[in-house]
């Protein structure tokens, strides 16, 4: 499927990069990345007819200046999703509905946010029909920082992708990290007094799980501090606001080394100057939760990977890198109010892979 010639009847129409294909019945369907995603059929792999433009709309979903690049396209539940990125904003994802030509979509969401590098998402639909989504989790590092430590990037673990009866899109890690769990600590309920911070002692590291539940009378603003020095100089804060409905992690005190303390805003594409010199210290995730429903919380710490899965439906990810060898605590706060935790559950997580 060569990008037409100057002359040739479909020239300008689409780019092409970034493929994905599928196959309904006896046809296969392929689409590409681009400003406006162009869509092929064939009854066999060898030839393919241009279709035209596979989303359907006039609507303008995200940002003027996003594409929609490394296309997933698959049935969830009773509709379609469009899982892609834009090179300006990262992954992200579209709802909506099929028809064999056209892709109309009816819902946007990200999975990313400024501040985070959840890029290239690809799923796959495994022998117990559920649907794993992993996507690459890019380097704040520069160049020659990459180029000392050896390595660059890493794989995000395992989501498990579902839609609930009402059309929530759940997002669950794969049951099978739980295998990796070793050493548990389980702290008793107790409560956490207004505008404190409570230290736990008994669970610390750079390889953990935290299973943590507050109840729904808790201070509006609460959560979880990871990879903290005992004098707080080095800590990274995870935080859910209720009235704002937003889920946060702020790394403005992650590390010492200031070129790790801060992503820019734009991942690949800034607009301007400006946008690519802004320096961005929270990553922010939307996160609402209704009345009476407790902040659910599942942490995975991998030095310097840290993922945040929310209530079974929201994630975020940051790279982290702390400098000083002791920052390994853990604590949990409240903020305008007490707070309860009703779980605090943890576990040292092992290696998938043993030397």
């Amino acid at each position: 499927m060569p990008i037409p010639r100057e002359g040739e009847p479909d020239f300008g129409k689409y780019e092409s990069w970034d493929p994905h294909g599928w196959v309904e019945g006896d046809t296969y369907y392929g689409i590409f990345g681009g400003a406006r995603p162009a869509l092929f059929r064939g009854s066999e792999l060898e030839q393919w007819d241009y279709v035209g433009d596979f989303i359907q709309t006039d609507r303008e979903w995200g940002e003027p200046s996003e594409d929609v690049s490394c296309p997933d396209f698959f049935p969830i539940g009773d509709t379609h999703m469009l899982l892609c990125i834009s090179h300006r904003r990262g992954a992200r994802y579209f709802l909506g509905s099929w028809d064999g030509e056209h892709f109309t979509p009816e819902q946007h969401a990200r999975m990313n946010w400024p501040g985070g590098g959840f890029f290239a998402p690809e799923t796959l639909l495994d022998d117990q029909g559920r649907r794993v989504l992993l996507a690459w989790v890019m380097d704040p590092r520069d160049a020659g920082q990459r180029f000392e430590a050896g390595w660059s990037g890493v794989m995000s673990l395992p989501r498990v992708l579902s839609l609930s009866d009402d059309g929530v899109v759940h997002i669950e890690p794969a049951e099978e990290l739980e295998r990796l769990r070793h050493r548990p600590v389980e702290i008793d309920p107790f409560e956490i007094a207004a505008d404190a911070t409570q230290p736990v002692s008994r669970i610390s590291g750079d390889a953990l799980e935290l299973q943590v539940e507050f109840a729904a009378d808790s201070a509006n603003r609460c959560g979880v501090i990871v990879r903290s020095s005992p004098d707080g100089e080095e800590q990274t804060v995870i935080e859910f606001d209720r009235a704002a409905g937003t889920l946060k992690i702020d790394f403005s005190r992650s590390s010492l080394d200031p070129t790790l303390a801060y992503r820019s805003w734009c991942i690949f594409r800034p607009d301007d100057e400006a946008d690519a010199q802004r320096r961005v210290t929270v990553q922010e995730a939307p996160l609402a939760l209704a009345a009476g429903e407790p902040l659910k919380l599942r942490i995975f710490l991998d030095h310097s990977m840290l993922e945040v899965f929310a209530n079974g439906r929201q994630c975020v990810i940051q790279r982290i890198f702390p400098t000083r060898a002791d920052s390994l605590d853990v604590s949990l706060f409240s903020r305008g109010g007490t707070a309860r935790v009703t779980r605090l559950q943890a576990w040292t997580m092992a290696a998938t892979v043993q030397d």
